[in-house]
């Protein structure tokens, strides 16, 4: 099991530790809905140092990546980052990602920590097609630590005093120096709040954990853990791998259409995906249950006449909103706001209804 820079960290403040992606990662300190509702209404710390950090390097770096993902990079500038996806020929998502472009010829990749390696072996199989472009696996080298809420900028000017926070829009990012070292600082969230990811070398991330800790008192920030992640992320109907999307799905079928740039150059997938939109069946879409049973991953969907019409991809109970909610992958038909449907838990039929996404607002709500 891997463990990341801040893994003692944890340790000391008795975070409860799990398996995940092959790192003991803290799951939860104080409790995960307290941890959730500090990054609602004050700042939430992340250690997300187990996903996956590559770089992508050479005159045909953009040629390269074009091809092997679905968005459109001729759209993207240095200093700015891309939500992107990587497909199988027939569809299926190889992993979903966020590429960062440094300059002409180098791109920084994140990825998903479960992922990592496949997606680096996936990779390295196209790349021989590309004369000169090299790619590098600096995972084990980087830590990753997620600052969010609606006091997070403050907390960051804090420690960062010469770093522009205000000129710094979503999805861009910035260097910034600290004890000595460079890092990146980019505004790419996970969880509808505003707030930074910071990519840092190994040696540095504790020093600059425990800095942010202490910026953050006077905004009653409180460190967090993967329970909270998941329950930020889906109250914003985020796509996480192996719920919302897997190997098997096409992204036109999980509400990622839009990442999908049909027009732009060969990908692979891209036939796949043409196929897939002239017959579109499925979608993922948004429910809530009455009462307070919890839906979870795989319980089956129905219409109210109880034909299954799909499966819950996620489920949780809403610290925000405190009820039962998830997405789901159904029949297209039934996929509008508001269409009462029933979820089969344990054998028993629960009530509930198509939700529009995102379920909560939230600080970064009208930006």
């Amino acid at each position: 099991m891997k463990k990341t820079a801040l893994f003692s960290w944890h340790q000391q403040a008795g975070a409860k530790i799990i398996d995940f992606g092959g790192y003991l990662m803290p799951v939860q300190y104080s409790g995960i809905i307290a941890e959730h509702k500090a990054v609602r209404n004050a700042a939430g710390l992340f250690d997300v140092s187990h996903m996956g950090n590559f770089y992508v390097k050479g005159t045909r770096a953009k040629d390269f990546l074009q091809y092997l993902t679905t968005n459109d990079l001729e759209k993207l500038e240095a200093g700015h980052a891309q939500y992107n996806l990587m497909l199988y020929p027939h569809g299926g998502i190889v992993d979903d990602l966020i590429i960062y472009r440094i300059d002409r010829d180098t791109y920084f990749l994140i990825v998903n920590a479960s992922n990592a390696p496949k997606d680096f072996e996936w990779m390295q199989q196209h790349i021989t097609a590309f004369e000169g472009v090299d790619l590098e696996d600096h995972t084990d080298r980087l830590s990753l630590i997620a600052l969010q809420g609606p006091f997070a900028l403050n907390i960051l000017k804090i420690v960062f005093p010469a770093f522009s926070t205000e000129s710094l829009g979503l999805f861009q990012f910035g260097n910034a120096s600290f004890q000595g070292s460079e890092l990146i600082i980019a505004r790419t969230g996970y969880t509808g709040e505003n707030g930074v990811e910071i990519c840092l070398p190994n040696d540095i991330a504790l020093t600059l954990w425990e800095a942010l800790i202490a910026a953050g008192k006077e905004f009653n920030i409180q460190p967090v853990g993967l329970g909270a992640r998941d329950t930020l992320r889906l109250e914003m109907g985020y796509s996480l791998y192996g719920h919302e999307i897997d190997q098997d799905t096409n992204p036109l079928e999980a509400r990622l259409k839009w990442v999908v740039k049909i027009n732009k150059g060969h990908f692979i997938g891209k036939e796949a995906c043409q196929q897939v939109e002239l017959n579109l069946k499925r979608g993922v879409a948004g429910f809530s249950l009455n009462g307070r049973v919890l839906p979870r991953q795989g319980f089956k969907v129905y219409n109210t006449d109880h034909q299954e019409i799909g499966w819950v991809c996620s489920g949780t109970l809403s610290p925000t909103l405190q009820e039962p909610i998830g997405t789901c992958s159904i029949v297209r038909e039934y996929i509008n706001p508001g269409t009462p449907v029933l979820v089969e838990v344990r054998g028993t039929f629960h009530t509930g209804r198509i939700r529009t996404l995102p379920f909560v607002t939230t600080s970064l709500s009208g930006q």
